[in-house]
């Protein structure tokens, strides 16, 4: 009953997402070949500063189709799509969705820790699926325009975006048991990872060990290792949030 009523509060937050995410892959699958023959006019444009060395950089990075997936997909698309989703999935009350009314679902013969867990379970496992499936996909769909990418490398990838993006799951579903509605945990988390990307982007020393290089898993795209620290660190802290949330949940009074 509780996987059944978590996956009817989220289940449109999920599809939309999952769609998303699939379509958005074949895309950036398909447009590989049309980049690759613009990339020699791309080398041409000169900019200095740190836009120029920023271009440059793209631009070394995309010169195989390797390169290009992790640019194009790993690096921006599931990144900025997963995080957003893993939000939207942890957003809104706990007791006050769907027909029934917080009374209703209060009075239930199980106790709030079930009710969360099956809400963070449940949102989780599709978190998983929204990282995991269109992350694959790429390797599927590259034979379509001759090229390979490894389903381990892809699993990998996928690896860090799901652990990484629960932490923004888990800090969602914590505001959501002090808020009743959907938008102010989905804002107050958004705001929270706007933030951190800002971070990163503007200090080179915390973008080394920050949560979206992790999550893009930089390094392992540039020296082969797993970030195991920065994955357990992510581990932590949702651990951390999903327990605040827990305390939080069983002290309200509603």
């Amino acid at each position: 009953m509780l996987w059944h009523k978590s996956w009817l509060d989220t289940r449109w937050r999920f599809l939309v997402g999952f769609a998303l995410l699939i379509c958005s892959a074949f895309v950036i699958v398909l447009t590989y070949t049309r980049s690759a023959e613009l990339l020699p006019l791309a080398q041409g444009i000169e900019l200095g500063g740190e836009l120029g060395r920023r271009v440059k950089e793209a631009i070394e990075l995309q010169r195989d189709y390797r390169g290009y997936i992790w640019y194009q997909w790993f690096r921006q698309t599931p990144l900025e799509l997963a995080t957003l989703f893993a939000m939207l999935l942890g957003s809104g009350s706990l007791v006050s969705q769907g027909s029934g009314s917080p009374l209703f679902t209060l009075s239930l013969p199980i106790s709030r820790n079930r009710l969360l867990g099956g809400r963070a379970v449940t949102g989780l496992l599709e978190l998983l699926v929204l990282t995991v499936v269109p992350s694959l996909a790429i390797s599927l769909f590259s034979p379509a325009i001759g090229q390979h990418f490894g389903i381990g490398s892809a699993l990998v990838h996928a690896l860090c975006l799901f652990i990484v993006a629960a932490v923004f799951f888990s800090l969602a579903l914590l505001l959501s048991t002090e808020f009743t509605d959907l938008w102010r945990p989905l804002l107050i988390a958004g705001a929270v990872a706007v933030l951190v990307g800002l971070g990163e982007t503007l200090s080179s020393r915390f973008a080394s060990y920050g949560l979206f290089t992790v999550m893009s898993g930089e390094r392992y795209f540039r020296t082969g290792a797993v970030p195991w620290m920065g994955l357990l660190a992510s581990i932590g802290l949702s651990a951390a949030l999903l327990y605040g949330a827990a305390l939080n949940f069983a002290r309200r009074d509603f």
